[in-house]
């Protein structure tokens, strides 16, 4: 990612703005986010996200395909969460025609959800722990990242792009072995948590303690969610507040993950919690899925597949934050609207609060800190 520090341009002072270019620093590429920032000395005194530079125009396509298809549009304007953005498209559907998903799909749908979480943690806290992309790939935790997304690989054919879901549930099940695979998959990245954590609080810890603090008033004037959100405080998490999938059988799992000081060291540890969260939901989902082995994992559809008339809006606790999907039908065989509210967007406008005050070379460390998508701010 590139960011620039202002345009080339002659101000009415005759003072000359630079353009300075930082990067690539951050998981979040491909993608630029250019940031217009006023300097006094080295200390960043204002900062202004300009945004609209990759145009993903995912919301116009909805328009343009059907409700089979746009489960293939739904996975791309965040790659790192790509199937918990499926799973929400897929529910607003679900939930506008009125249908319901095999149990076995449920709890699929769940421990894949949370195994798409790690993979998208452990996607921003490895190379912040590993700066050298050398050691970053030779890394414990990478080999653990990589027995994750291994087993969601055998799950649904995809390494990033996974189109594993369909309205009604799965298109396929699992291996038999598969649950197997992923108990291996989750113990080897619970052991490893302790040691990334580890290396990346001894190398950044003091630079991150008080760095980019977030207050809760910011978190609700900006609509902050997810792991910034948590860091300060705000106790905001649909699977416990508005539970869907399985979650509201997992409850007793489900503890909060709160910090109150809001800065980077607090939305890093909360990053790390979070992980070790998930391995305890996918560890409860398990038994589930060996119980109902060998149950359907869909429904079956007609040739043609219409909603009826009418709108539907569907939260969900993505990786990144709470993601809408406010779907509006016509009665047709594709969407007359889907507006999607994306963590991103939110989580990115922020930025302008938390910056201020910081200097330019504690801006990379903030940003890394602040978990946002490129893709997912130009939807």
């Amino acid at each position: 990612m590139i960011i620039a520090v202002g345009d080339v341009a002659t101000a009415p002072t005759g003072a000359i703005d630079l353009a300075l270019r930082l990067g690539p620093h951050h998981p979040s590429s491909h993608g630029l986010i250019r940031l217009r920032v006023s300097l006094d000395g080295d200390r960043i005194a204002s900062a202004q996200p300009l945004i609209g530079h990759v145009h993903r125009g995912a919301e116009k396509l909805f328009e343009a395909r059907d409700y089979r298809q746009i489960l293939g549009l739904a996975n791309r304007h965040d790659w790192h969460g790509a199937f918990a953005s499926e799973v929400g498209v897929a529910l607003a559907v679900e939930q506008l025609i009125g249908m319901s998903v095999p149990e076995r799909a449920t709890w699929l749908r769940t421990t894949m959800y949370e195994l798409n979480r790690m993979l998208s943690h452990l996607a921003f806290v490895i190379p912040v722990a590993y700066p050298d992309p050398h050691l970053a790939s030779a890394s414990p935790a990478s080999q653990a990242r990589d027995g994750i997304q291994a087993v969601m690989e055998q799950a649904t054919g995809g390494r990033l792009h996974f189109m594993a879901n369909q309205v009604g549930g799965l298109k396929a099940d699992v291996d038999p072995a598969w649950a197997t695979n992923v108990k291996q998959a989750i113990d080897l990245a619970g052991q490893t948590l302790p040691h990334l954590q580890s290396v990346l609080f001894d190398r950044l810890g003091p630079q991150l303690t008080g760095l980019g603090v977030l207050s809760a008033s910011t978190v609700a004037d900006f609509g902050v969610s997810g792991v910034a959100a948590h860091a300060t405080g705000v106790d905001l998490d649909l699977r416990r507040s508005s539970p869907y999938l399985a979650y509201s059988e997992l409850s007793s799992v489900l503890t909060p993950v709160l910090r109150s000081d809001g800065d980077a060291l607090a939305r890093y540890e909360c990053l790390f919690e979070h992980l070790t969260l998930s391995i305890a939901l996918i560890d409860a989902c398990l038994p589930h899925l060996d119980e109902l082995n060998g149950a359907p994992v869909n429904v079956k559809l007609p040739k043609v597949l219409r909603a009826p008339e009418g709108s539907t809006y569907v939260s969900t606790e993505g990786p990144l934050g709470t993601s809408g999907y406010y779907l509006v039908s016509r009665g047709k065989a594709m969407p007359w609207r889907l507006k999607m509210r994306t963590a991103s967007f939110n989580n990115a406008q922020a930025l302008s609060q938390v910056i201020p005050g910081c200097t330019i070379d504690d801006l990379v460390p903030l940003l890394q800190s602040m978990v946002y998508v490129i893709g997912d701010i130009d939807k």
